[in-house]
């Protein structure tokens, strides 16, 4: 809760009239006050924080159910056509008797139980389109003056109803207009708000659909993966992961990340992948797929570049061969879990042209478990990556499965709290007897 402070006004004191550059003033302070992020409560929380400030002393925001919070949106979506995503849809108008929640308040609590008829006030602001101003006289109290104001955006979408309430003079009409700005600036907010979830869940429910059937390893892996996008509100990212069949009973498994976010990002990604199942269909080693892959994105001109790893799992020679195109090491945890990163050289991302790539095998037993990983597990502000690997090699998690092991590294550096997207792979292989086979040529 915020008091108004009468002497912090532009204007002068509460009811006067104000010139138009005190009028801009205000308004140039609610720009900037209100709708700094795309949280609907924090927009209608700096809305009546901005209110009781600058013209009452109670404030409260009340939205129709369906804009009322991340879940009542959820219950009103309409299923669509199966396929791709659409542009996203604008809000839909409240239906009759759609309900008003309280969402937001600020300032003295005791103003709301004076008697004002505040239902009768929210319903007229809405049905007329514009402010109501009304004043209440009581003979123990005194005098209460109110202006109810409807969420209203230009494309006349109405999101809700601020009511603002105050002791003393009425509201003159340069603060109803003012209130009424700040209304439709937050109104405006919630919008945008609602557009952007639209368009992040489409992109995610691409990356998710995607990603969801990964190829199918030979049956001597176990294999866990997880995909967590950021919990920061921003857009989804192009990190993905894959694993291809080869032949001999080995495995090509991938990490990759398309720089950039959105939906762009995710349909790259998409490209990248097909493309990676092709070339790695003949059976390269890793490092002739990549610049095969490489070579094929430079070719078609019109994709992000992407960092990428690919690991190669031979569990008859307990062998893992990396071949990286700028992308971070894996981490290799031992039976008593401890962690190792391994020395992968790496390469340019792919889409530069460079090409460059190494081959690097490494050891990989079957009590061993093999992480894969983009930067959105370890990256944090601030930290330097050699501090980050260092912290997720430094992770002791003796006696854990692989999806146990996976869950535990995500846990324990808070990956679902991130600023990025994570893609996260671990893999370990069965026992094998070593077969006699003819290995391709590198």
């Amino acid at each position: 809760m915020t008091d108004r402070q009468d002497s912090g006004r532009p204007g002068g004191s509460r009811g006067g009239d104000r010139s138009s550059g005190a009028r801009l003033a205000l308004m140039e302070d609610a720009v900037a006050s209100i709708g700094t992020t795309l949280d609907a409560r924090t927009t209608v929380a700096e809305l009546a924080g901005y209110l009781c400030e600058h013209l009452c002393d109670t404030a409260v925001v009340d939205l129709f159910a369906p804009y009322a919070s991340p879940e009542s949106y959820e219950a009103y979506e309409q299923p669509g056509p199966p396929g791709p995503p659409g542009p996203p849809a604008p809000p839909r108008p409240p239906r009759t008797g759609d309900a008003l929640v309280t969402v937001a308040s600020a300032g003295r609590r005791d103003l709301l139980d004076r008697g004002v008829p505040r239902g009768r006030l929210s319903v007229r602001a809405l049905d007329e389109g514009h402010p109501i101003t009304a004043s209440y006289v009581s003979s123990h109290a005194p005098p209460l003056a109110a202006v109810s104001v409807p969420l209203l955006t230009r494309r006349d979408d109405v999101y809700g109803v601020v009511l603002a309430l105050r002791t003393g003079t009425a509201f003159t009409d340069d603060e109803t207009v003012v209130a009424h700005f700040a209304a439709r600036l937050a109104a405006a907010h919630l919008r945008h708000a609602a557009a952007h979830r639209e368009t992040r869940d489409a992109a995610l429910d691409l990356q998710r659909a995607l990603l969801a059937e990964p190829g199918r390893p030979h049956p001597n892996l176990d294999i866990a993966t997880r995909y967590l996008p950021s919990g920061d509100g921003s857009l989804v990212g192009g990190d993905w992961f894959e694993t291809v069949r080869l032949h001999y009973g080995r495995t090509l498994l991938v990490i990759g990340d398309v720089m950039g976010h959105g939906l762009e990002a995710a349909v790259d990604m998409n490209a990248y992948r097909s493309m990676l199942r092709y070339v790695a269909a003949t059976d390269l080693p890793p490092h002739r797929v990549l610049r095969h892959l490489d070579a094929a994105v430079c070719e078609d001109g019109t994709r992000r570049p992407a960092t990428c790893l690919l690991v190669r799992l031979d569990p008859a020679r307990s062998t893992a061969a990396c071949a990286s195109a700028g992308h971070l090491p894996p981490v290799l945890f031992t039976p008593e879990g401890a962690g190792r990163l391994l020395s992968v050289p790496v390469g340019p991302p792919l889409g530069t042209g460079i090409g460059g790539y190494e081959l690097s095998t490494h050891r990989l037993t079957t009590d061993q478990t093999l992480l894969m990983f983009t930067d959105g597990l370890v990256e944090r502000r601030g930290e330097d990556i050699e501090d980050s690997l260092d912290r997720l090699a430094a992770l002791r998690l003796p006696g854990l499965g692989v999806r146990e092991l996976l869950d535990e590294v995500v846990l324990r550096l808070g990956a679902a709290h991130g600023e990025d997207d994570v893609a996260v792979l671990a893999a370990r292989t069965h026992h094998r007897p070593p077969a006699h086979h003819a290995e391709p040529s590198g």
